[in-house]
């Protein structure tokens, strides 16, 4: 069992310590609070010092908790932050701001404060007296450009004129507030700081290693962002490269993976820096030659022998090239016409399985320059393309997909061919499933089918990643009402359904195929502007080619699009024998 060591203290208390010594590491996320986060701070702190505006209306015995500091004493006998960094940084700036005031004050409350202010801002010697050469905090974040401006507030008080950083501007927020409150309430100000220093309260959380404080931090609210996984690893590539000499090109590499990284990913969960490692972390499965279903977290898997896969160059390389792929993927560049159309489907997968695919297998057959064979890349991409989209008719979910995956990601990094083999479809029963399918909007299957489709047409062009694609009934739910269907099941058929894009915005009004023709060609509007049609091929040959869609037309598009995908599967070698 972990050991913590908790212990509620008030802020005068927890810094004035002699052995409080605390260090903002390198893997910390810069300070983020801003003057709202201050004002808001400096309020709540006023209310709570003097109820009512009154000073004499303060119950000595009141506490104001201010949260948790979550720490862990690293190798050095220092204590790590990992969770209370925003607000211990602004504490800081506040008492350095009030020590400031207090230094031109000569009574005796005043000097009071100002010596027992010094104490918890600088430690002190053996004789009890601050040390003005050795703070109490430092920092040391790595993407942090600001941070000598923060220890160099706390040290001389003064802010340079040039300084823009959220500390020169929060330190200048706390002076100004001061002063104003020295000219309102001019008895107040030691008050303030006293109660301050006896009454805030915070609650240190000392754990025994950085892990069991990583996992306390998780279960806390907090009103910063939370260290993520990539935060971590960060820590570990800084090490290396700062024991190289090179800390500061590895500070410059990072931040442009983080941005680059931003621009792209948008994961559901954790960052976009973890999204870029957990594509990553298949390959580097696939190398050790992992088959085992059971995932292993992130961090389980990268801390492994000491986090002993980041603490390199083809490591931190690797990333950087990964990137670089989906950079293309995303911007739709870098690649021929016809992988472009391929990726576009890929897109609208059901799954996300399939980047996972797609990162082991750049990684795996890039060139020197990071480039890849058109050729081999397009089979692959037609490959993954049908065996996913077929395999999550009957197991929709990402987790399912593990089985047959995995050792096909150890083909691909041994450079082996990659069939699913041992995972084909029966001709009969893939049809027999797709036609009893119920193909509804909300199953993401649905548009991944009809994206599909779309583009197994080849006049069908490249739709821009950023256009938002709906899925429309050619048969109007609104027009089955008035004139139903004989089969209501035709209504949510792969017929009788097509991506179209947002923008065309059919009116539920015009619910007649007759009515739909025009948005589907574009038209002048009653103002005299031009709507422009879709870029689906399809939808415009139907509308320059049929007066009426009918059930009957429904059904026959459902056969043609199912025969053609299972057609598709045995152009891939993916039906048996």
């Amino acid at each position: 069992m972990s050991k913590l060591n908790i212990d509620q203290k008030s802020i005068g208390e927890l810094l004035s310590d002699k052995k409080a010594d605390f260090l903002i590491p390198d893997y910390q996320r810069p300070y983020a609070w801003g003057t709202d986060e201050c004002e808001t701070l400096w309020s709540d702190l006023f209310a709570f010092a003097f109820p009512g505006d009154n000073y004499e209306n303060f119950d000595e015995n009141d506490e104001y908790f201010l949260g948790p500091i979550v720490t862990f004493k690293n190798e050095d006998g220092r204590q790590e932050i990992i969770d209370g960094q925003q607000r211990l940084t602004t504490i800081m700036l506040l008492l350095r701001a009030f020590y400031d005031r207090f230094a031109n004050m000569k009574d005796k409350n005043s000097t009071r404060m100002h010596e027992n202010i010094s104490k918890c801002v600088w430690k002190t010697d053996e004789f009890g007296d601050a040390d003005m050469g050795r703070l109490k905090i430092d920092s040391e974040v790595a993407s942090d450009d600001d941070k000598e401006e923060f220890l160099s507030i706390l040290r001389t008080g003064k802010v340079e004129s040039e300084w823009r950083s959220v500390y020169a501007r929060n330190f200048q927020y706390f002076q100004k507030s001061i002063e104003k409150l020295l000219n309102e309430y001019p008895s107040y100000i030691a008050y303030f700081a006293a109660r301050i220093l006896n009454n805030v309260i915070l609650l240190p959380i000392e754990a025994e290693s950085q892990g069991t404080a990583l996992r306390i931090f998780s279960t806390l609210n907090d009103r910063g962002l939370p260290l993520s996984d990539a935060d971590i690893f960060k820590s570990q590539f800084y090490k290396y490269f700062s024991d190289l000499g090179r800390k500061d090109k590895f500070v410059t590499r990072w931040k442009s993976l983080e941005a680059g990284a931003n621009a792209i990913f948008k994961p559901l969960r954790g960052t976009p820096m973890d999204e870029l490692f957990t594509r990553y972390m298949y390959y580097r499965r696939a190398k050790l030659g992992i088959r085992d279903t059971t995932t292993q977290s992130l961090r389980d898997f990268f801390s492994r022998d000491e986090y002993a896969m980041l603490r390199s160059e083809e490591s931190l390389a690797d990333l950087e090239s990964l990137l670089e792929f989906w950079k293309k993927v995303d911007g739709q560049f870098g690649f021929s016409d016809r992988a472009l159309r391929r990726l576009f489907v890929l897109g609208y997968a059901p799954n996300g399985m399939w980047t996972y695919l797609l990162s082991v297998w750049f990684l795996a057959n890039r060139s020197a320059e990071g480039e890849l064979d058109d050729e081999e890349l397009y089979r692959f991409l037609n490959l993954i393309t049908a065996f996913i989209y077929a395999y999550a008719i009957e197991r929709p979910g990402v987790n399912a997909l593990r089985s047959p995956v995995y050792p096909e990601m150890i083909n691909i990094v041994e450079h082996r061919l990659v069939s699913f083999s041992n995972h084909r479809f029966e001709r009969a029963d893939i049809t027999g499933r797709f036609q009893s399918y119920v193909f509804t909007n909300g199953r993401p299957v649905t548009k991944s089918i009809l994206a599909w489709w779309a583009f197994n047409d080849p006049d069908q062009s490249l739709i821009d990643n950023d256009t938002t694609l709906e899925i429309e009934h050619i048969y109007a739910r609104k027009r089955n009402e008035v004139e139903p269907l004989a089969k209501r099941s035709n209504l949510e058929a792969l017929g009788n359904k097509a991506i179209l894009e947002k923008r065309v915005n059919i009116r539920a009004a015009d619910y007649r195929f007759s009515d739909k023709k025009k948005y589907y060609e574009g038209f002048v509007d009653g103002n005299g502007k031009e709507r422009s049609g879709t870029s689906v091929v399809e939808l415009r040959d139907l509308s320059r080619t049929m007066e009426d869609f009918t059930e009957g037309d429904i059904e026959c598009r459902t056969a043609k699009i199912i025969g053609s995908f299972v057609d598709y599967l045995g152009d891939n070698g993916l039906l048996q024998d």
